[in-house]
């Protein structure tokens, strides 16, 4: 039972915008629990649940998953009442950061970027992304690991928008070889980064270890380019890591990338290099 609590659904962020609509959504569950005779307990017993939580996601501090929502729809016969809910609980799974840097990647025409501990969030597989939040200390639950991950995947629909955005990454050789989840995460990860590489709107790069010069040693950097000519961007080693969007500071940036790129392999050794590394594993 206590695992099935876990899986119930996700915590609310306090201050959260989505949070009035959680509380909907917990109201529409709990109208129709009671309109079938129902308890919370006998509910949750239904479900597979604690009483705890099934209380827990009618008041709104609990964003329930979607199987919940179907399971709950069978077994209140609401009639695909409480199955049309998803179209609320979809956006409010993804913790507001993620929502907020989707909605920014979704504007965006152009993004330039550089990782240096580890493969870039939009470049991740799901195998790898639930293993490089495992390595987080002090240790996520695997409630919030499922919830991060499965946010981080989301935001990969950059790759099916129509236009295309311009899509720039240079990935540090250490990032490549650091077998996150174990060599077959790592093998499978390589490969899907060759597939990504031939995409016409994607540039992927390598950056040597053995560089004697090189421009990225102040960490990542993130510029997210915008059709009325304005953008933002990031990055650890400038203005204190806050994100940036004045026309000076972006071009810093702009620079900071621009002379990383031409220190990197270019695209075709990129492929290369990364094909070799595949053949060693």
């Amino acid at each position: 039972m206590s695992e099935g609590v876990d899986e119930a659904g996700w915590g609310i962020e306090l201050g959260d915008e989505m949070a009035p609509m959680i509380e909907v959504v917990g109201g529409v569950i709990k109208f129709h629990r009671e309109a079938a005779g129902m308890s919370a307990a006998d509910f949750g017993e239904a479900m597979g649940y604690g009483e705890d939580m099934i209380r827990k996601i009618e008041r709104g501090a609990r964003i329930p998953r979607l199987e919940f929502l179907y399971q709950a729809d069978e077994v209140l016969h609401a009639s695909g009442a409480i199955a049309a809910l998803r179209v609320h609980t979809e956006k409010a799974r993804y913790p507001k950061k993620v929502r907020e840097l989707a909605q920014l990647e979704a504007r965006a025409v152009e993004l330039l970027l550089y990782s240096n501990h580890n493969i870039h969030g939009l470049l991740q597989t799901p195998e790898y992304a639930k293993a490089l939040f495992e390595t987080r200390q002090p240790a996520l639950s695997p409630d919030v690991v499922a919830r991060e991950a499965d946010a981080r995947m989301a935001r990969k629909v950059i790759f099916e928008r129509d236009p295309a955005p311009t899509l720039g990454f240079v990935q540090e050789q250490v990032t490549l070889e650091r077998p996150i989840g174990g060599k077959m995460v790592l093998r499978r990860q390589l490969e899907h980064l060759l597939g990504v590489a031939q995409l016409r709107n994607v540039t992927l790069q390598v950056m040597p270890t053995d560089r004697e010069d090189h421009a990225g040693m102040d960490g990542l950097i993130e510029v997210l380019k915008f059709q009325d000519g304005t953008g933002v961007g990031r990055s650890d080693g400038a203005f204190n890591g806050r994100p940036v969007s004045s026309p000076r500071d972006l071009r810093i940036l702009e620079l900071r990338y621009g002379m990383i790129r031409a220190q990197a392999l270019r695209p075709r050794e990129s492929q290369a290099f990364i094909e070799q590394l595949l053949g060693r594993l």
